[in-house]
């Protein structure tokens, strides 16, 4: 959808203009700039209102949707519009469309300002923080949210391709978080233990139960796009970043040590790496204040903001160290009742970031070793 691509870009400019101009833009003028030209881009007809019906209501006495995008004259998608720089987050919005939507017998739904989009499945049988399919940010990931919007495309729309992958999304999701929770304890779960023990006569429970302690476990759940790449290249660094980002966060391998802290498999830290704080990184110039943390987790692209004294800002709060702002990420997936074990994070694994003298996207865990080394990029 080259159109599209077009109009994201285009959109990704007046989003930086209006931030410019105004704190926040209403909702009229969001809506004008920003979400119509994202609609039209996706093959609907805006001035059809058997196509684009705005301000619609199921009945009378309903409180109107802004966009109900309609095939066949039957309602598939609403979309709910705030003015740009409202808080997403604020569960009114979500809960209210997500509300309509069920009503109606509508599936999809999508919230956004124009800068960011979320697309959620009004009727998936879970707690609605979990109806949450993808989100992204214009400005972050174009090229994601290329992929994201082409889903609600008239076409796609149409063809049920969403449909298809949330399928995919919903069990892996689910099968993603039960794995991990295996490897996530101080000891192994005794169920895998006895079968291991059955498949394996010759060891005794306990060198077993040792071996699972020390695993690197890893699990990967490809992840559906909308469309594959056209072609490749050597990626500029901030599409390397991207890259980074579309790999699965059920890649990642989870390893175990005889404390039961989950990690990564990585070297040794040493001494001189522990010492090293994020604002050591910058006055070492391998990081730049300002520059955008990503992450990737539970299939969702996340992304922060590096302050100049070493904090993070993570949807507008502001947190002292990455892993605090790792945790945010977890607690805005699984709500506030998330276990302590799920919650801890080591920060520095789980945020990447541009290496700002190599150029090239890994993680501040290996900024830091390359800044304690001494090195000069892939040391």
């Amino acid at each position: 959808m080259y159109e599209l691509e077009d109009v994201v870009k285009q959109c990704v400019e007046r989003v930086a203009r209006f931030r410019r101009q105004h704190p926040r833009t209403n909702e009229q003028n969001t809506k004008a700039g920003l979400i119509e030209p994202i609609i039209g881009a996706l093959g609907w007809d805006l001035f059809d209102p058997e196509e684009v019906h705005r301000e619609y209501r199921r009945r009378g006495v309903d409180n109107p949707v802004d966009y109900a995008l309609l095939l066949l004259r039957t309602p598939r998608l609403f979309i709910e519009a705030k003015g740009l720089g409202e808080n997403l987050d604020d569960p009114r919005w979500a809960n209210q469309t997500i509300g309509y939507a069920t009503m109606a017998g509508v599936e999809w739904v999508a919230l956004t300002d124009g800068a960011e989009w979320r697309v959620y499945n009004a009727h998936a049988p879970v707690p609605i923080e979990h109806k949450l399919f993808r989100a992204v940010r214009i400005e972050d990931d174009a090229d994601a949210a290329v992929e994201l919007l082409s889903l609600l495309s008239k076409q796609n729309m149409g063809n049920n391709r969403i449909e298809e992958l949330w399928k995919g999304f919903f069990v892996d999701r689910q099968v993603h978080t039960e794995l991990t929770d295996l490897f996530a304890g101080s000891d192994p779960v005794s169920e895998l233990v006895d079968l291991l023990d059955r498949r394996m006569p010759r060891l005794s429970r306990e060198e077993i139960r040792q071996s699972l302690i020390r695993a690197r476990a890893t699990f990967d759940f490809p992840m559906s796009t909308a469309a594959a790449a056209p072609f490749q290249r050597r990626p500029s660094p901030a599409e390397a970043a991207q890259l980074v980002e579309s790999r699965p966060a059920t890649s990642r391998p989870v390893s175990r040590s005889s404390t039961g802290k989950s990690k990564r498999a990585t070297a040794r830290v040493t001494p001189d790496e522990r010492r090293l704080k994020l604002a050591d990184l910058l006055a070492a110039g391998r990081l730049r204040p300002g520059t955008t943390l990503f992450a990737r987790y539970l299939g969702q692209q996340h992304t922060a903001e590096l302050l100049a004294d070493g904090r993070v800002r993570y949807r507008g709060e502001v947190h002292n160290s990455p892993s605090s702002a790792g945790e945010a990420v977890k607690i805005a997936i699984h709500g506030r009742d998330i276990t302590d074990a799920r919650k801890a994070t080591d920060g520095l694994d789980f945020w990447q970031a541009e290496d700002a003298v190599s150029g090239d996207v890994v993680t501040l865990k290996e900024i830091r070793r390359r800044v304690a080394a001494g090195g000069g990029g892939h040391a």
